[in-house]
């Protein structure tokens, strides 16, 4: 801002004296001017003085009204190379960073991390034209007073716009969050640097997206409505909601029926990069985030989750959605969980020896065993299709499976080969690309003609791995978008019909 003092502000205060002298001169010039005017008068010459002392008087005054103003220009006159804008504001002269006066301090998070987020930025083509790039970072301050501070004039001082901060209290010091807003050509290791000079310790980086934007609060009530409306949404709002990090459900009971001695303590377990959560429907959450540490503040917003979980109970969307086979018979797709344990078992009893075997690729007399597991949702979500009285015809599950995604099929005998399978196996894919996933993938056999044959109709890159007669089929989801317009699997024509 710049101050701009007038003329008349810079005026001196008025005083009564300066009037007083100025009337009392004026009186003597006025007696002055008359006593000449008297003697000039009586002279012989007098009326030629008087018009010269005139002619003198307003030459006299023309003279100093010009000098009064040459000097009143060119004190105001504009300095060489001024344009007669607003003047320039010139910044202060900027301290050396920390990190060039002093080795910065060395560790293997800060290290490790800047190493992995400088490869995963080299590529994008981003350089000092680009503009900004939006980073993620952490790092673990003193508990002290000005400690923060230190830490934000050291980010100001590599023109780094803080966007977002969040504070996680520990017994010794304090994890600080940030969403930052730097210039393109600064590096995650200059970065870390330059942090771990001021103070900062086990400083992580990594890029950010306009997805981060989305300020903490709003994020967690987004994956809590999530999670109240979908049993099957807890485990992908546990990922959400940690960033990159493994999820395994452990159960307390095993497919062969021996406790496994998985129970996690009501309250839950931290351990630095390991986080135990009591499961509602028994066994343990297992999450693990091995790059970076958890901190209480996270641990406490996943229990909150679980128990928003356990308090709910079981639920499921209650979409459903009626298709029209060729030959006229009307099926239902809609989702299922353990609650329709008895109907998939009588499913089952109804499935010949061979489709067993191509969905389970183990004893048939077992299959019934993996149903509670494959229908809990925990592990995924299941897609059910029933006839129009009820019965319960073909089964479609997407399984979590650590940083995997697995689908599997399996259609009753009497109606395979009616395009129920690709019809449960595009709407499945659907859902792992809404979840994020990056692919999915099924395992099955090599003479399973059926489900090669509806893999290859999603359209979508495959990759194909055999061994010993078992036939793992990987679709990828995010290595290549479809062309716009172009419908998803489930919407492509087919012989159910809607």
């Amino acid at each position: 801002m710049t101050d701009v003092t007038s003329s008349k502000s810079a005026r001196h205060p008025h005083h009564w004296r300066h009037d007083l002298i100025e009337l009392a001169a004026l009186f003597t010039a006025v007696v002055v001017a008359d006593t000449i005017a008297k003697t000039i008068a009586k002279g012989p010459e007098g009326p030629y003085l008087l018009v010269f002392s005139a002619i003198a008087l307003v030459a006299t005054a023309a003279f100093h009204t010009w000098w009064a103003r040459r000097r009143s220009h060119a004190s105001h006159a504009p300095p060489a190379g001024d344009t007669g804008g607003r003047p320039a504001v010139v910044p202060a002269a900027r301290p050396e960073p920390a990190a060039a006066k002093r080795p910065a301090a060395k560790g293997p998070a800060a290290d490790g991390a800047s190493e992995a987020a400088d490869a995963a930025g080299a590529d994008d083509g981003s350089g000092p034209a680009a503009g900004t790039s939006l980073w993620r970072m952490r790092t673990t301050v003193a508990d002290t007073p000005g400690s923060l501070a230190a830490l934000c004039t050291v980010l100001a001082h590599l023109d780094v716009d803080i966007l977002t901060l969040q504070t996680h209290p520990l017994a010794d010091g304090t994890v600080d969050e940030f969403l930052l807003r730097a210039p393109a050509d600064l590096s995650a290791r200059t970065l870390a640097h330059e942090v771990a000079a001021a103070g900062g310790r086990d400083t992580w980086t990594e890029r950010a997206d306009a997805h981060d934007l989305v300020d903490t609060p709003t994020r967690v009530l987004g994956l809590a409505t999530r999670t109240a409306l979908d049993a099957a949404e807890l485990p992908l709002a546990l990922r959400q909601l940690l960033g990159r990090c493994t999820l395994h459900s452990v159960p307390a009971v095993s497919i062969t029926g021996r406790p496994t001695g998985e129970q996690a303590p009501v309250e839950g377990v931290l351990e630095e990069t390991v986080m135990r959560l009591r499961d509602p429907h028994g066994g343990t959450l297992v999450v693990e985030r091995p790059y970076l540490p958890f901190t209480p503040t996270e641990f406490a917003r996943a229990r909150a989750l679980v128990e928003l979980d356990a308090r709910l109970g079981p639920r499921l969307p209650r979409g459903r959605d009626v298709l029209t086979l060729p030959e006229g018979n009307e099926i239902t797709v809609r989702r299922a969980d353990q609650r329709d344990l008895a109907a998939a078992r009588a499913m089952h009893d109804r499935c010949s020896a061979r489709t067993l075997g191509l969905r389970y690729h183990g004893p048939v007399g077992d299959a019934g065993r993996y149903l509670d597991h494959l229908l809990s949702p925990r592990f995924g979500r299941t897609l059910a299709v029933q006839t129009a009285s009820g019965r319960l015809v073909a089964l479609g599950h997407l399984l979590w499976d650590g940083d995997e995604t697995e689908v599997a099929l399996m259609v009753e005998d009497d109606w395979q080969r009616r395009g129920i399978g690709s019809e449960l196996l595009g709407r499945l894919v659907a859902m792992a690309e809404e979840a994020g996933c990056d692919s999915v993938y099924a395992v099955t056999q090599s003479s399973n003609t059926g489900m090669v044959a509806a893999m290859r109709a999603l359209r979508l890159p495959l990759d194909y791995q055999i061994e010993e007669g078992t036939l793992v089929i990987t679709a990828r989801l995010a290595s290549e978008r479809r062309p716009a317009g172009r419908p998803r699997p489930h919407e492509e024509s087919r012989p159910a019909e809607r």
